[in-house]
């Protein structure tokens, strides 16, 4: 039998006490948390720091204030409101998700983990994310942040992220998750991970499991999680056009997936510009860092182009903020537009 630093039922009872007395209360999703707003936020935070997102999301429900609205959305209006946040299908996934729940369960959201699997774009964790905040039963989770605080304190080594450790982890998460009353539990994991058990420089003087913590007790805080091996993140280039015409300029919207899916952009073309004809010359240029390459990308200016196929527009600058546009080609465009 598997021998734990404390009980599950220990762990979760000094866990619950602690969010309640030292964890985050005022974050706004936790006001009123349906299962829409915990959708929401929490495809948000996918990838993305708390501060960034509160802004984006108290926009989104001024604009989206019910599930039905952003289901009825366009893919512009979607798109438009995501811009900045990076990660794009998490947006295009969560009108897909809108969309499935009116249409195939009359508006009415899923309450068990096993169902909410069924929409769109809802994986494990976001899955019992819902159920431990929107109807407050028994839903295990595991982010960046419960990876981190579980390698500490029952001591797992390998790499998060690896299907042996996550399977661990997740085994770890099912045995300690209450039943019942999950809210508090499940906010105290992730309030725990992100303002004691830190990445650097973790808090554990401060932290009320430090009598149990394995990595603590070895000394091994430093060693855990074990990090991934570096990578070298390589170079790509990329070729833009500008083709400016009576104060406007030509947009192209982006195939749903790949890099900058369903966005308005900048023409891309695959050719070198010396092939584009005479009159080509060098607009600008910009740099990109996205996760796994960096963009160094070039925009050259040509006079016309014949003939505009569906996917591509003449906009003008006042109607960029309608369009949801990659944030380096927004800022290129309003610096460079006559």
């Amino acid at each position: 039998m598997t021998q734990f630093p404390l009980t599950p039922e220990k762990f979760q009872d000094q866990l619950i006490t602690w969010q309640q007395t030292h964890g985050r209360h005022d974050l706004p999703w936790q006001e009123n948390p349906t299962p829409y707003r915990v959708l929401v936020s929490e495809v948000m935070l996918q990838q993305t720091q708390v501060t960034t997102v509160i802004p984006y999301f108290e926009r989104w429900m001024v604009s989206f204030p019910t599930i039905e609205v952003l289901a009825a959305a366009t893919e512009d209006e979607v798109m438009n409101h995501w811009q900045g946040l990076g990660y794009y299908s998490r947006a295009r996934n969560l009108r897909k998700a809108a969309q499935y729940i009116v249409d195939e369960c009359n508006g009415l959201f899923p309450d068990h983990v096993e169902t909410l699997l069924k929409i769109p774009g809802v994986g494990r964790y976001t899955a019992g994310a819902i159920a431990s905040f929107a109807y407050n039963t028994y839903g295990p989770i595991v982010d960046g942040n419960v990876k981190r605080l579980f390698c500490r304190f029952f001591g797992v080594d390998g790499v998060p992220g690896t299907s042996k450790v996550d399977k661990q982890l997740w085994g770890l998460a099912e045995t300690f998750t209450p039943t019942r009353n999950n809210r508090s539990f499940a906010q105290g994991l992730l309030d725990m991970g992100a303002t004691v058990c830190k990445p650097r420089s973790p808090n554990c003087l401060e932290c009320d499991f430090q009598e149990y913590c394995l990595a603590f007790k070895s000394d091994r805080v430093d060693e855990l999680p074990t990090p991934k091996p570096k990578k070298n993140v390589p170079t790509r280039a990329g070729q833009f056009l500008w083709i400016e015409s009576k104060g406007k300029i030509l947009l192209e919207k982006r195939a749903n997936d790949g890099i900058w899916g369903a966005l308005w952009c900048l023409p891309q073309i695959h050719i070198e510009p010396e092939h584009l004809g005479e009159h080509v010359h060098l607009k600008g240029s910009f740099k990109h860092t996205f996760t796994h390459y960096k963009l160094e990308a070039k925009v050259w200016s040509i006079e016309r182009m014949s003939g505009l196929n569906q996917e591509q527009a003449w906009v003008l600058p006042t109607e960029l903020q309608d369009l949801g546009l990659p944030t380096p080609i927004k800022k290129f465009i309003l610096k460079n537009i006559n």
